[in-house]
């Protein structure tokens, strides 16, 4: 069974890890790269990572990006949302399916 894991600063991601996932606050880009990593080798399946920590690490990011696992899902972090987390989903979605979920097909 794969794991779940939330990635970034402590005041954005500590709330989830009342819901049983496994947190790991980072705060530089090298240390962040190195923990999804090991994150990836520790067969976790999901990794959420705030999006201002996925703004310094996004060439580590593209790397695993078609790949099956781990999904990895910006989420907005305490300083904000700067929306690349919806437009990752939206473009996912739209592989999936062929078309602008948002706006119909273009």
């Amino acid at each position: 069974m794969y794991k779940i894991a939330v990635l970034g600063d402590y005041d954005s991601i500590y709330g989830f890890g009342t819901l049983g996932l496994d947190t790991f606050p980072v705060q530089e880009a090298e240390e962040a790269a190195g923990r999804l990593h090991t994150l990836i080798e520790n067969k976790y399946g999901i990794i959420y990572i705030t999006e201002s920590l996925a703004a310094k690490i996004e060439k580590e990011i593209v790397k695993y990006q078609e790949q099956l696992t781990p999904a990895i899902i910006l989420i907005p972090g305490v300083a904000g949302n700067t929306g690349k987390g919806v437009e990752n989903v939206k473009k996912s979605v739209e592989q999936a399916v062929g078309s602008d979920i948002l706006f119909g097909s273009n």
